[in-house]
């Protein structure tokens, strides 16, 4: 449990972050939510959250993208809440192209958001992590932290460098009850999942069931999605003392893609 902990969850105003944050929230914590949104539906989710789990929820729109930026939602969430426990580094953004094709402000903002934001949140959690002897770094990296895929150029050298991040901190505040791993999932059932399959079917001119299995879970074994509440409730685990002994480590949860 996570009574009197305070998590930050980079890009957890929808999706895989917002299930996130309302599974660390279940178990006690304070949330730091994090993106972009409407002001009045932010704030409902905001409220409700606290609501629902009986926590301080604080709302930061800091633009991830940003060093400095990053640098004000940090200070004002230590002032808040004195540490941040748990963090999450789960904001990302994708753009597809052939490599010599590539937009350079998209690399730029893929490497900053996907990997640099990650470097920044990390480097000013860790002092009080330090100080408290106690915290847990979760990267959201993706499958494309382990193997690649064509036309994502950015995205998967973003999330190979997360890995190596990952690994680097791990080693660095092994001894300091620290731990820094990286979750790794395959495709995750998402509104903005949801939202690209009719425009590829009409692209294609197959199905919607067919863009599903044959494109989008042609690399994952179980032709299943994975599930938003699966990656929340690994995280919480992650965020548990009963994970005191895993860092270091990349953790598929992807259906069997990465065992090809």
């Amino acid at each position: 449990m996570l009574q009197g902990k305070t998590a930050l969850v980079t890009g957890s105003t929808s999706g895989i972050g917002l299930g996130i944050a309302g599974a660390l929230a279940a178990q006690g914590a304070n949330i730091v939510l994090n993106g972009f949104g409407d002001a009045a539906e932010l704030e409902r989710l905001r409220a409700g959250l606290a609501a629902t789990h009986g926590v301080r929820v604080l709302y930061d729109g800091a633009d991830m993208a940003k060093a400095e930026s990053v640098e004000r939602m940090l200070k004002a969430a230590l002032a808040a809440f004195g540490a941040i426990d748990v963090l999450v580094n789960n904001a990302g953004i994708q753009h597809v192209a052939p490599v010599d094709e590539f937009p350079v402000d998209r690399w730029d903002a893929i490497l900053a958001i996907n990997l640099s934001a990650a470097f920044h949140t990390t480097r000013l959690a860790l002092p009080a992590m330090k100080g408290r002897r106690w915290g847990r770094i979760i990267n959201v990296a993706s499958a494309h932290a382990l193997v690649a895929s064509p036309y994502k150029a950015a995205y998967v050298a973003a999330k190979h460098g997360i890995a190596g991040l990952t690994k680097t901190v791990a080693l660095e505040v092994a001894e300091q009850g620290i731990t820094v791993n990286a979750i790794c999932p395959g495709y995750v059932w998402t509104p903005l999942v949801q939202k690209q399959i009719p425009d590829t079917a009409k692209a294609r001119g197959i199905s919607e069931e067919q863009v599903k299995r044959d494109v989008l879970l042609a690399a994952q074994p179980t032709k299943k999605f994975v599930a938003v509440e699966e990656v929340a409730a690994f995280t919480a685990f992650l965020a548990s003392d009963a994970a005191a002994s895993i860092t270091g480590t990349e953790l598929p949860i992807d259906g069997g893609w990465t065992a090809h």
